[in-house]
């Protein structure tokens, strides 16, 4: 890159990189990689700032005043920059105009202190005319949208540093409280405990399937289906009637609603099967779908997750990367504005790819209804002033970020496109019934006469995506030819059978849409914030869905309980309308803070916040929490789960072991919370807590051998009959106030992977019991010598797996690993010896490599094929190349095949994990030591300066005494070095022993 006057700063590489290609000679564009200072922690405060600063990072005594610092690993970055900069006359400022950009932009001129002019680029689209055209248009940093990003992150940080002490007193340690993330993880919480309190209720209705005499439908049909909505006048009860507990709603009961069972719909099917189905209405209406807005950040993340079962962070990662290599605008922008230049391309490229007639008669421009919407001024679309169409870019781009380039490029053309036209028919049908009087049935179908934009979207032309057959509005084709007063046979009538559906789960595409309408957090963020809550454990996935932990059962209760107006919707969405309001400079942040952390006092709040005691006094003021009661989430008769230190575990309060404690059982993983019922809660209880089961006893101990629970799983123990006198005699001793009391503890093995707890046998336990097996005696070469001498060799069952131990005469130990826990009994001596002549690592039989657990099939983007395998850290996915460990909610025998292909793709989008490189002590040691060197060759030097700039009077005077003060220190200097060095040889010989 060639190196010119001007310095132009981006956030990341590709962009510097893509950005240096369009300006060329003249320009040196560098990246701050992201943030270059943040606030500091704690533990980072100078001992000379901790009264001030010490406790958040941010002085709330004085203004709210931030203590900045660059972090170790930016300061190489800062030292480039500066360096780049002394070359500079001028300075171009390029980063992201968005808050985050815009006080990244402010860091970097506060923090390199340029004594050039400063310039601020923006931009929106990263091609060769946005950037010409934003290097003749700059501004000023925006004070007000620092300001706003300065209050964010002081907000965050009084939030996060005042509450997540509390949870982790009262819940657990390593806990975290996030503004926004407590109050997504609420919304998660809440929609399963709807789920769990959700009854269901069976409905029942007929669906009959039709021919009409006439002709045939004009998509071809010769029959059609139509549903029962009506009996004996009165109206068949639909999942709508029905309350969350299950009972008919008001207005349905006081309607009237007839809610058949399954004995009436089977007799009334009989009756109708032999029935005149007499056309009693028909009715013709227009069809007419408008195309949606151009995609914003949130709606491109709803989208892509429900149409590309893309995660809102591969959206956001694979849209990052397309517009920093120029193929889309920028992603994070709440707004639905097309520049005209955009309308101008997107209406050629309709015109070109299907044609003059799929165009709107006119430009069409939308309007953002979203309030508070900020960030850029333009909605997401293809980059420049001509759209690429994706079979353009199908080589040079990844498959994921092609997929949302499609996606992107297809909604912006739709934009643009005509309306989508039709008709829909609708047709009621009666029918006698010998029981209740006359029964009516209904059927629609549409008919797409003019696609529009649809063509671009992926929908056929002839007709779109609906509902089922036979249900008002279902878009399934047309119906045929029928005229009122016709008569109808049915070539069946089926009772069909209905229960009533727990609200959905949220998946990330339907919370995204929650958080936008509750104008919660902004949609730049929601990646991250989803992100952050499964991360954190608070939510996992199944499938596409979210589901929480019992952990965020606990922490949304006491949050709840002792911070509700921190969790509540309304008040956050308030606190980000405050946040607007700094950036439109309507309001000051420190006032702003003020109100939120020492509250509003007496008349001070203004609508920004509502009046409220601040988050200082409330933390002050808490009193004593049960942490009993926050960690415990009832279920009924008596059953309670209780989240403990390593993790969840139900618990049978009437129902008490012979110490009289509840009995308990462990919760497994894949078991969500609305799936644990009372009855399931009782099977656990039964099968797993019913304390150790007894297989038999040892004929050669005589003990007892038994299947326990354990933290990490299921184990046999042997009790022999001494052993039970000793734990007899320990629990004497407890009884009478003994304070250290050591119980003895049974010979224990772990099962198998392959064996099931509740169905192994006494002859495998006694097995398993029995180990390590000795195998036989073979040759091996010794460490020293290199001379065969004999080892004995023994199978054993460790923590990563089945393994051999030969040991020599000497004690010389050596292992290899087994393939598999059964030839812990079946290896012999030869097999052995086999094993051992091949080199530890490296290369070398194992007996084979491991099959894979199952088999899945192609992947649909690269076509390789998918197993699971059983790995070092457990189950993973691979398909040869990119490994994505099992998460924990699913089996290897379980998960579905769509759902691995998806996990494997986020991995491949992710691209590979950045390992830390770990510091030696050698490492650390030859840091220490320069560190040192520098520190003397320093401090030297300023003696030298602070010896020259003497007056030369002063020097004739005081010469005598320098040179006798200067022989003592030699002197002593020399003894000094002696000693350092005799510690440093002396602490060098411990390192190495």
């Amino acid at each position: 890159m060639a190196h010119g006057n001007k310095l132009v700063i981006v956030e990341s590489p590709t962009k510097a990189k893509k950005i240096g290609g369009y300006l060329g000679s003249g320009y040196t564009v560098m990246a701050s990689v992201g943030h270059i200072r943040d606030l500091a922690k704690p533990s980072q405060i100078p001992a000379s700032q901790k009264d001030h600063f010490g406790k958040f990072g941010v002085d709330v005594n004085h203004d709210f005043k931030p203590y900045y610092i660059v972090d170790d690993k930016k300061k190489k970055t800062v030292s480039s920059l500066k360096q780049a900069l002394k070359n500079a006359d001028e300075l171009y400022l390029a980063t992201d105009e968005d808050r985050e950009g815009e006080a990244i932009a402010w860091h970097l001129v506060q923090t390199l202190k340029p004594k050039v002019p400063v310039k601020r680029m923006v931009f929106h689209e990263i091609t060769p005319e946005a950037i010409k055209d934003s290097l003749s248009n700059t501004r000023d940093v925006d004070s007000n949208m620092v300001v706003a990003q300065e209050t964010r992150r002081v907000l965050d940080r009084l939030y996060g540093y005042e509450l997540s002490p509390v949870l982790w007193r009262k819940v657990g340690p390593g806990l975290s409280a996030g503004r926004v993330q407590s109050v997504a993880t609420r919304l998660i919480v809440e929609r399963e405990r709807e789920r769990i309190a959700f009854v269901r209720s069976p409905y029942w209705d007929l669906l009959a399937t039709l021919a009409a005499k006439s002709s045939v439908s004009e998509s071809g049909q010769e029959s059609f289906e139509a549903r029962m909505v009506e009996l004996g006048g009165k109206r068949l009860a639909a999942s709508k009637d029905f309350s969350s507990d299950g009972k008919l709603t008001a207005s349905a009961s006081k309607e009237q609603v007839l809610q058949l069972d399954e004995a009436k719909a089977k007799q009334l099917a009989t009756e109708l099967a032999s029935a005149d189905f007499t056309v009693a209405g028909m009715e013709t209406r227009p069809y007419h779908r408008r195309p949606q807005p151009p995609f914003t950040t949130s709606t491109m993340q709803q989208t892509a997750g429900n149409r590309l079962g893309m995660s809102s962070r591969s959206a956001m990662r694979a849209a990052q990367s397309l517009y920093e290599n120029g193929y889309i605008t920028y992603m994070r922008t709440d707004s639905v504005t097309l520049s005209q230049q955009a309308i101008a391309a997107a209406r050629q490229s309709v015109e070109e790819v299907y044609g003059k007639q799929y165009l709107a008669s006119g430009p069409k421009q939308y309007v953002t209804k979203t309030a508070g919407a900020q960030e850029a001024h333009e909605c997401i679309r293809p980059a420049g002033s001509r759209f690429r169409s994706p079979q353009e870019l199908a080589s040079s781009l990844p498959p994921d970020q092609l997929k949302l380039y499609t996606l992107i490029w297809q909604r912006t053309l739709a934009s643009q496109m005509a309306d989508a036209t039709g008709s829909t028919a609708t047709v009621r049908l009666s029918a006698p019934t010998e029981s209740m009087g006359e029964s009516i049935f209904q059927a629609s179908g549409t008919v797409i006469e003019f696609p529009g934009f649809m063509k671009a979207m992926g929908y056929g032309s002839d007709s779109a995506k609906g509902s089922k057959k036979g249900e008002k509005g279902a878009e399934d084709g047309s119906l045929p030819q029928m005229s009122e007063g016709e008569q109808l046979k049915a070539s069946s009538v089926e009772p069909e059978g209905h229960e009533t559906q727990p609200p959905a789960r949220y998946t990330e595409a339907s919370l995204v849409k929650t958080l936008e309408a509750k104008e919660i957090g902004r949609p730049s963020t929601y990646a991250s914030i989803i992100s952050t809550i499964i991360d954190r454990g608070y939510v996992y996935e199944r499938g596409r869905a979210l589901i929480p932990s019992w952990l965020a059962f606990s922490v949304i209760k006491l949050l709840e309980a002792n911070f509700p107006q921190y969790v509540d919707y309304h008040f956050t969405a308030l606190m980000e309308n405050g946040l607007d309001q700094i950036a439109h400079g309507e309001e000051t942040g420190t006032d702003w803070l003020t109100r939120f952390y020492f509250g509003s006092g007496s008349g001070a709040a203004k609508s920004a916040i509502e009046a409220h005691e601040g988050l200082q006094e409330q933390v002050a003021q808490l009193g004593e929490i049960d942490a009993h009661q926050v960690n415990t989430i009832e279920i009924g008769d008596g059953l309670q789960v209780r989240v403990g230190r390593y993790g969840p575990y139900l618990e049978d309060t009437a129902n008490l072991d012979e110490k009289g404690n509840p009995k308990r059982a462990s919760l497994p993983e894949s078991l969500a919370p609305d799936e644990l019922t009372v009855a399931k809660g009782h099977e656990l209880i039964d099968t797993n807590s019913g304390g150790p089961r007894v297989l038999g006893t040892d004929p050669e101990t005589g003990g007892r051998v038994e299947v326990r629970k354990g933290r990490f799983g299921p184990y046999l123990a042997l009790i022999t009959p001494q052993m039970e006198q000793e734990i007899q005699e320990a629990e004497e001793k407890k009884a009478a106030g003994a304070k250290k009391v050591s119980e003895p503890k049974p010979k224990m093995a772990s099962l198998f992977k392959t064996m099931d707890p509740d169905a192994i046998g006494l002859d495998d336990a006694l097995k398993l019991l029995s180990l390590p097996r000795e195998v036989g005696q073979i040759e091996i070469a010794d460490a020293k010598s290199g001379e065969l001498v004999k080892a004995m060799v023994t199978a054993s069952n460790g923590r990563y797996g089945p393994y051999l131990t030969s040991t020599t005469e000497a004690g010389a130990t050596d292992t290899r690993s087994l393939s598999s826990e059964d030839q812990i009994f079946t290896v012999d001596a030869a097999a052995a010896q086999e094993l051992f002549n091949q080199p530890k690592y490296g290369k070398r039989a194992r007996g084979g490599a491991k099959p894979p657990l199952r088999e899945l099939g192609p992947d649909p983007e690269n076509g390789k094929a998918v197993t699971i395998k059983d790995g070092f850290y457990g189950a993973y996915i691979t398909d040869g190349e990119t490994n994505r460990t099992l998460p924990k909610q699913y089996t290897p025998a379980t998960v579905e095949p769509e759902v691995a292909f998806r996990l494997l793709a986020e991995k491949r989008a992710a691209g590979p994990t950045k390992r830390r490189k770990r510091a030696t002590s050698k490492t650390a040691a030859k840091k220490t030591t320069t560190k040192k060197a520098t520190a003397k060759k320093s401090s030297s030097k300023t003696t030298t300066r602070k010896s020259a700039s003497t007056k030369a009077s002063s020097a004739t005077k005081t010469s005598a005494r320098k040179s006798s003060a200067k022989s003592t220190t030699l002197a002593k200097g020399k003894a000094s070095a002696a000693k350092t060095t005799k510690r440093a040889s002396s602490k060098t010989s411990e390192e190495k022993a």
